[in-house]
This record gives C-alpha cells, sequence and structure tokens, in this order.
C-alpha cells in the first residue's frame, strides 16, 4: 500500500467520536449503554424549516449553489446579525459553509501558515486544535480555570501572546464547560486584543441561545466594534434549531477574509447543499418559540443532573451558564480502583470504566484540554438522564483504595 500523508500524524481521531463508536460497539454486543458523548439536541428540526426545504426542492432549487450561500440564506443571516447580535455586515461580509468545522477550516487555512500560533483557551471544543494542526499552526493552550468560572482572563491571555500569535478562539456559552461570558469580561480581552493589531478572534456563538439565569452573550464585534475588521463571528443552525444533519454554518467577518476563505471553500467542497439552505432561512427567519422552549428544558435537566451529580463521591460539579453540557471534576476519583479491579489513573480511565462498566457513554477531560474532568452532554431526555447519573452515582460509590 502506498503511504499516507505525514499531516495525519498530526490530526488524532476526535474521541467524542471514539467514545460513541465505542459505545456502539457495546450496543452490538447486546450491551445497554446510555449515550451523552455527543453534542447532538434530542428535539426535532422545526416543520416551518422541513417545509422550506421539500418546497426548496419542488421549485428546482437542486443545482450547484454559490460558494459562499445563496443571496436567501445569506440575507436571512444578515437579518439574524442585525436582529440578535446587534452586528452589521454586508452580504459580502457574510459566507455560508457545510456546517460550523468548515468555516473554522476556511477561516484558518485562509490565514494560518507553519509555525502561526492558535491561543485556545481550555477547556476547548477539540476541533479548534485539530484544525488549526492541520493547517500548520502550532496550538497554545491558555489555561481558563474552575475558579474563573472556565472563562478567560486578560492577564492569561497577555501572557500566552508572541509575536507568531495569529488566532485567538473564544467559544461562550462553551463546549465543553458551559461557560458564559459576560460584556465585562469580553471588553477585558477586547482591550488586550487591541494592542496587537496582527491577531484575529474567532468568536464562536454556536451556543448562543442556550443560555440561563437571565445570562446574555455578548459578541465581541458588538462589544469592540474598533476590533470588527479582525474578527470572524461563526453561528450556524444545528444546536439552536435541532438541525445538525443539515450540515449548515456560516460566517460574518472582514470583506477581505470572507473573499479567502469562500476561496478555500471553492477548492475543497463548493457550496453547502441548496435546500438545506432553504430550511436554514426558514428557520433564521421563521417563529423563535421553540428556541426559549427547548433552552428553558435544557435548563431543568442541567439543574436536575447537576443536583443528582453531586451525591456521587469523589466528583465535584459545577453549574454551567448555558450550552448543554456538564464539565465535572473527577480528581476524587483518580488512584480508586473499580469493582472488576481497574486503576483510575486519569479523567480517561474514569471515563471508560463508566461506559464499559456503568454503561454511560461521556468522554474524557483531556479531549477538551483539561483534564481531570469528564464531559457529559444533557441533550436528552428526562428519564434517559435520570438512570445515567444514577449509574454514574452507583459507579463512584462502589470505588475502593487500592
Amino acid at each position: 500500500m502506498p503511504p499516507l500523508a505525514a499531516r495525519l500524524k498530526r490530526v488524532p481521531p476526535s474521541a467524542t467520536i471514539a467514545m460513541t463508536m465505542r459505545a456502539r460497539e457495546l450496543r452490538a454486543e447486546g450491551k445497554q449503554v446510555i449515550s451523552l458523548s455527543i453534542g447532538q439536541p434530542d428535539f426535532d428540526t422545526p416543520m416551518h424549516a422541513i417545509e422550506a426545504a421539500h418546497a426548496a426542492a419542488l421549485r428546482g432549487e437542486t443545482k450547484y449553489p454559490p460558494v459562499d450561500g445563496t443571496l436567501a440564506l445569506k440575507q436571512a443571516v444578515q437579518r439574524k446579525f442585525a436582529r440578535e447580535n446587534d452586528l452589521t455586515y454586508a452580504l459580502d461580509e457574510i459566507m455560508v459553509a457545510n456546517g460550523g468545522k468548515q468555516v473554522i477550516y476556511n477561516a484558518f487555512m485562509a490565514t494560518i501558515d507553519d509555525g502561526d500560533e492558535v491561543l485556545l483557551p481550555a477547556p476547548y471544543f477539540g476541533a479548534y486544535q485539530l484544525i488549526a494542526q492541520l493547517c500548520g499552526g502550532i496550538v497554545v493552550e491558555v489555561l481558563s480555570t474552575e475558579a474563573d468560572g472556565f472563562v478567560l482572563t486578560p492577564e492569561a491571555l497577555e501572557a500566552a501572546i508572541t509575536p507568531r500569535t495569529r488566532w485567538l478562539v473564544l467559544n461562550y456559552p462553551n463546549n465543553p464547560s458551559g461557560a458564559a461570558a459576560t460584556p465585562a469580561q469580553i471588553g477585558a480581552l477586547a482591550a488586550v486584543i487591541r494592542r496587537y493589531p496582527d491577531i484575529w478572534v474567532l468568536s464562536d456563538e454556536i451556543y448562543e441561545h442556550l443560555i440561563y439565569d437571565g445570562w446574555k452573550n455578548p459578541s465581541i464585534a458588538a462589544v469592540a466594534p474598533d476590533l470588527k475588521d479582525r474578527i470572524l463571528t461563526l453561528n450556524g443552525v444545528a444546536k439552536t434549531y435541532a438541525m445538525t444533519g443539515w450540515r449548515i454554518g456560516y460566517g460574518g467577518g472582514p470583506r477581505a477574509l470572507i473573499k479567502a476563505m469562500a476561496n478555500m471553500q471553492g477548492q475543497a467542497t463548493s457550496g453547502a447543499c441548496s435546500i438545506a439552505q432553504a430550511a436554514a432561512a426558514a428557520a433564521l427567519d421563521g417563529s423563535q418559540t421553540m428556541v426559549a422552549e427547548q433552552a428553558k428544558i435544557y435548563r431543568a435537566r442541567r439543574d436536575m443532573l447537576v443536583d443528582l451529580l453531586r451525591a456521587a463521591p469523589g466528583i465535584v460539579c459545577h453549574r454551567p451558564e448555558g450550552a448543554f453540557y456538564l464539565y465535572p471534576n473527577v480528581a476524587g476519583l483518580l488512584g480508586k480502583v473499580t469493582q472488576t479491579g481497574r486503576m483510575l489513573r486519569n479523567d480517561e480511565d474514569v471515563a471508560m470504566a463508566i461506559l464499559e462498566e456503568a454503561g454511560v457513554a461521556v468522554v474524557q477531560g483531556a479531549a477538551f484540554g483539561m483534564s481531570p474532568y469528564l464531559r457529559i452532554s444533557y441533550a436528552a431526555e428526562e428519564t434517559t438522564l435520570r438512570a445515567a447519573a444514577v449509574k454514574i452515582v452507583a459507579f463512584c460509590e462502589s470505588l475502593h483504595a487500592p
């Protein structure tokens, strides 16, 4: 067999996907597994979005779409940014991609040269790291501590910047911690970035509507409009509208960057699915009632699951402000031994033991740049979450000293 590309060594398999696949293998063996490892809403896509896709197909909108997005969707995105984020983007400052990951890929491919540094506040969504490395970038992890609510501090940001820094990635509400940031916190980060004109900022706001307890989601481009010409605001329909499989992400940013990103996409995939774009436009422009209703359901699930997990010996569970993940600290489980004799040396051991011995799939914090934690998705109905929590608590209670 001819050799594979050396760059593959820079891109290990996704831990989230690996854990999900292991859960499927166990199910195939006849074992009962509750999967809380993947960030996928358990709600249905809004019917008006589905009907819009159907109507678009019947109208014959099944040809190659424009690389940067259909006019109808770009106009809907333009209205969304103005309505919800207080951001004004011209149509040529907006592009549509095959999911949020491709927005990231396009941006990094268009701007990162070998050796350029990407600042990732940890914990972080693993795709940022993998895509940056695939593009030849060097990832610099910047710790966001639990004591600081998992929000990057300006002091930590300042200390991490070097002459090779090209990107700062911000993601609030955050995957995996669920942390949200205040306008003051975002403004303090903007004050640092203002002193370094060669740094781009990626603001991933995909979880913006999954936010609770009166929190708001400030866009850094709105908080610091003087920096807007080097900020890429990323969003999509996957999480807000339960449209993960429709594969529509979008970004707003300076014209030159968007043009370069569209060029990259044109060589990789061309435009996103035309009928999916019609569905996304309908979701953005249609009734938003279900968005608030689903956020209310997620909040109730969060509260129930946090309260249940806090009863587990060895687990300390922070109550997040947004998204649909918990990120509990499992330091108290390390050094313990399971009923099958497995020593828990790190959070990967903990995650695998909970899967194979308790039948609940979660993801180790190491996959998100911060250990020892677990990421637990609560994008599942209440009875499933309650059953999973009971199993995890029982697992923790069964551990013993070596």
